[in-house]
C-alpha cells in the first residue's frame, strides 16, 4: 500500500538557518507512514519506531517536498513502512531527492492493543520483493539491539556474560 503528501515549506516551517526544520520534515514523514499503515490495515495506526531517517539534502523555504510511502513488509501486529522525501523547486522544476526514513508502525485496536495486521498481496515486483527483505534486515536488528539493551548487567553498567573476558 502506498501514501503520498505533498507540502509547500514556508516561513513558519524555518530553522534560524532559514531552512526548513528536519523535524518538520520527520514529522510529515510520520504522517505519510501512518496514512500508508492506514491504508493498508485499514485501522488505526500508531508509531512504534522510526529508523535511517537520513538527511540527504536541505530543503528551502517555497519549496514543495512530495513524500511518497510504502508498507514495504508486515509482520503480526506491525509492518514498516518506507518513505522517500523530494523536494521541488518550483521556480526552476528541480526535483531532488533529500530524505529517506524507515518507520515501524503497529495496528491498533479501539482500546490501544496491538491488532493483527492483514498480509501484503504476493507479488512478484523485484522493487517490493527487495524492500521486503531489506525490512526484514532491519527488523531482525532492532530485535537484536533491543534483546542486548535487555541483557543482565553487573552493579559497574558491564553485561553480564558469564565469561572470562580479557
Amino acid at each position: 500500500m502506498r501514501a503520498t503528501l505533498v507540502e509547500w515549506m514556508g516561513p513558519q516551517d524555518a530553522n534560524g538557518g532559514g531552512f526548513v526544520h528536519g523535524g518538520t520534515i520527520m514529522k510529515l514523514c510520520d504522517e505519510a507512514a501512518g496514512l500508508a499503515a492506514f491504508r493498508h490495515c485499514r485501522m488505526r495506526c500508531v508509531t512504534a519506531g522510526m529508523d535511517r531517517m537520513s538527511f540527504v539534502s536541505r530543503v528551502d523555504i517555497g519549496e514543495v517536498v512530495t513524500l511518497d510511502a510504502t508498507v514495504n513488509a508486515v509482520w503480526r501486529t506491525s509492518m514498516e513502512v518506507g518513505v522517500r522525501v523530494t523536494a521541488e523547486n518550483v521556480r526552476t522544476g528541480e526535483v531532488r531527492h533529500t530524505s529517506t526514513a524507515y518507520l515501524t508502525m503497529v495496528a491498533i485496536n479501539d482500546a490501544g492493543g496491538p491488532m493483527p495486521v492483514p498480509p501484503l498481496p504476493p507479488t512478484d515486483d523485484p522493487v517490493a520483493l527487495r524492500r521486503g527483505r531489506e525490512a526484514q534486515a532491519r527488523r531482525s536488528n532492532r530485535l537484536a539491539e533491543r534483546e542486548a539493551f535487555q541483557a543482565p548487567t553487573s552493579e559497574d553498567g558491564e553485561v553480564a556474560d558469564g565469561g572470562g573476558g580479557a
